[in-house]
Parts: C-alpha cells; structure tokens; sequence
C-alpha cells in the first residue's frame, strides 16, 4: 500500500515539476514573461487545487479512498496531455488547472489511508516515506525531461495523427501524461482499510468503524479549540513552503541563466540531486522526528520542522550567489537534503492531533493555506522581483536570494510560536 501511494505521489510531482524544465521552449513559443510563466507554475496549479481540495477532503472522510485516488490520476493525467497541446497562455493556464484539481484527491485520501494502516509510533517515517514521492516526482521531472526533449529533439519534427507536427516541449508533456495512465493499474491492488475509532470526541460517543455520530467533535469546533497550534502551523509552514517551492521550481532557470547549462545537462545533475538528496532530507526528518517522539518529545514533529527552516536560511541564501555551476550544484546537496526534511512531519503532526474523522479535511485545509501562500505565491515574488524591481531576467539569483533571506526567519519565528500548544494537542489524543 505505501509503495503504491509513494508511487502515485512520484507520478503527481512528476505532472507538475516538468514544466519548470521547459520554460525556456514554453516562453519563447508561447510568447511569455517570467511573471506569465510564473502564473503557470504556481497560481495556476494551486486555484483550484486549494478550493477543491476542501469537498475531495470531506470525500476522503466519508467515502472510499481508493476509488477517489484513481479518478484523480486519471484526470490530471489526461489534463497533463492536454497541456502538450495548448496554443496560448489561457488553454496552457487551464490544462494546469486540470492538473491542480486531479492532483488534489490524492494526499487527503492518502493521509488518511496511512494513519488508518500504520500505529502512531511510526507514523512520522511512514508519512516521510510516502513524501519521498516528491524528490522523486521533481527529480524524474527533471531528469527524464531533459532526457527526452534531447531524444525527441534528434528525431527531428515529428507528426502526430490528427495533430500535426508537434514541438520537443509539447511531445514531452503528452508522454508523461499518457505513461502515467499505468498508475491507475497498480492503484487497483490497494485495498481500503478500515477506519479507526475516533479518540476526540464531544462526550467519546463513537463507533468502531469512525462514523460521526452526535457527539463527535466538528471540524469548525476542532479549528476553533487550537488556534494558536493551527495557525502556527499553518501559517510559518506555507512560508517556509514558499521559499522551498519557489526556488525548486526557478533553480533550472537559474542554472541556465547565469551559468549557460543545457537544458539536458541541468535536468540530468539537478534531477539526480533532487531525487536522491530530497529522499535522504525527507527519511532523516521522518527517523528523527520518530526518534524524538518515542523519547517523550510529543512535539518532536513540529520541533524538527523548526530546526529544518533555521537551517534552509543560509543555504537558500548563498546557493544563488555561487561564482561557478560547481559551486551552485555543491550547494544544492546540502540545501536539498535540509529543505526536504519538513515534507512528511508537517502532515504527519497535524494526524497527531487531530481525531480519524477530521485527519482529511484537517490535511486539506493544511494544505489549502500552504498551497495558496507557497505553491500560489512562491514562483511569482520571485518572478515579480526579477521582471520588476531587476528588470533583467539574468538577475533572477538575486530575486532568489533576497526572498530567502527576508521570510526565512519569519518562518521559523512563526513555528516556534505554535510550538507549547502543539505539545498539549498531541498530549489530548493520547
């Protein structure tokens, strides 16, 4: 069940890293700005991502999950096809609208499945597991990008029934989204289990197959007992998440830019750093959050989420301003490695402290703030700063640099804030 998920996963940032790869061919053939370009890496994605996320999340909650994973992989991965044949900055815009609503049924019913599937001892590691998917999803992005637009490209124009003579970029979209209709197939042999009694209630009236009764606590009720724990969370992990993701997806850019890499080479080097580094990020703060846990730290989730952003700020902050593509790939493992440690605790902290019936709509709603502040935001302040206040796009490092250095901090100051009142949310599930 994990690796069938982590596989999924991988698919979903695969879907949605590859254009990062491609925006140079993508902008010179649909006519775009950094800004144009940066609307189609994040805000298009995160629209409906996020406000879709919130009714799939009550899906996951009351209905099987498995069925709501594999219609989301069907859908965005037909979107993800259709985003190789856009004409214009609007039908491109859409398709990676599509994109955004498939992929957000799976984390929610995800979630959820591994908390009813694993005891909570080792729910950080289980959680940093799955979240591999990420590395994994961006690296592949990266890599097999480069990979085939260079093959695609040696085989010169290539026709397409019905389609005509089709661009390197375009081809390359249609592939992965068609491959990734084999997911679907392996998603089948997932079972769904069963769901949990609940813990939190009212006045502990549950049943033993979780379904709500009058006396278990509401989402709104649930929110409005944890304000600071939740908006701690939220809030300083967005930020974070902000940073993280607006670099990730401006870094090939980058790399081309200010160093002249090709597009093969940056996607080969840096996809191997993201999958490789990112999966050792994500296990070591899964390990060490579950290490803490079992030692009496019942916040050593949200504490290790902490410790992860006060390390990213000065790796985030020099990685751009490396004199050689040497020095910036050198740097990338390190920043890699540290920026990826959050990716599974900060889900799993929130499964800590909230009840069965809620865990979905609880993630969704995590990830509804996190994907509008960072998914949303992060490619485009970067992208703002560099087309409006640098006015040149070869000083895009220093749009990368600056917006690291100044929301780092804010970040982590955040987090520590929610850090005494995460103890006690925790401490009331046990």
């Amino acid at each position: 069940m994990l690796v069938v998920l982590l596989i999924a996963y991988t698919l979903s940032f695969l879907d949605r890293t590859l254009l990062s790869l491609l925006i140079a061919p993508v902008k010179q053939d649909l006519g775009l700005s950094d800004t144009g370009i940066s609307l189609l890496l994040g805000f298009a994605f995160a629209l409906l991502y996020t406000v879709v996320g919130v009714p799939l999340g009550y899906l996951a909650d009351r209905t099987n999950r498995r069925r709501l994973i594999i219609t989301g992989i069907v859908f965005w991965s037909t979107m993800t096809a259709l985003c190789g044949l856009a004409k214009n900055f609007w039908s491109l815009f859409a398709a990676r609208i599509g994109v955004g609503i498939g992929e957000a049924t799976l984390t929610p019913a995800a979630y959820s499945i591994l908390s009813d599937s694993f005891p909570r001892k080792r729910l950080g590691r289980v959680m940093a597991i799955y979240s591999v998917g990420l590395p994994l999803g961006s690296g592949l992005a990266l890599g097999l990008g480069g990979v085939l637009i260079d093959w695609i490209t040696s085989l010169g124009p290539v026709a397409l029934p019905f389609l005509g003579v089709l661009a390197p970029w375009r081809l390359s979209f249609i592939f992965v989204g068609v491959s990734g209709l084999a997911v679907v197939l392996l998603m089948l042999s997932v079972r769904e289990p069963k769901r949990r009694k609940n813990i939190t209630t009212a006045n502990n009236d549950t049943t033993n197959n979780g379904t709500q009764t009058s006396g278990e606590i509401g989402l709104v009720a649930f929110v409005c007992c944890h304000p600071r724990t939740l908006s701690a969370h939220f809030i300083g992990i967005s930020i974070l998440a902000l940073v993280i993701y607006g670099n990730m997806m401006w870094i090939p850019a980058f790399l081309g830019r200010t160093y002249g890499i090709s597009i093969s080479e940056i996607g080969t080097t840096y996809g191997f750093i993201t999958a490789s580094c990112g999966a050792i990020g994500l296990l070591i703060g899964g390990f060490s959050a579950d290490w803490l846990f079992a030692r009496g730290r019942s916040d050593a989730h949200l504490l290790t989420v902490l410790l992860s952003a006060l390390l990213c700020w000065p790796l985030f902050v020099m990685m751009p301003l490396m004199p050689t593509a040497g020095w910036a790939f050198a740097a990338l493992v390190p920043m890699t490695i540290v920026s990826t440690i959050h990716g599974g605790i900060a889900g799993a902290a929130l499964q800590l402290m909230t009840p069965n019936h809620l865990r979905a709509r609880i993630i969704t709603l995590y990830f509804l703030v996190a994907n509008i502040i960072g998914v949303g935001l992060g490619p485009t302040l970067i992208a703002l700063l560099s087309d409006y206040v640098l006015r040149d796009e070869a000083m895009l490092r220093y749009a990368m640099a600056g917006i690291s250095a100044v929301l780092l901090p804010v970040s982590a100051l955040i987090i520590t804030t929610g850090l005494k009142s995460f103890r006690a949310a925790v401490q009331a599930q046990d």
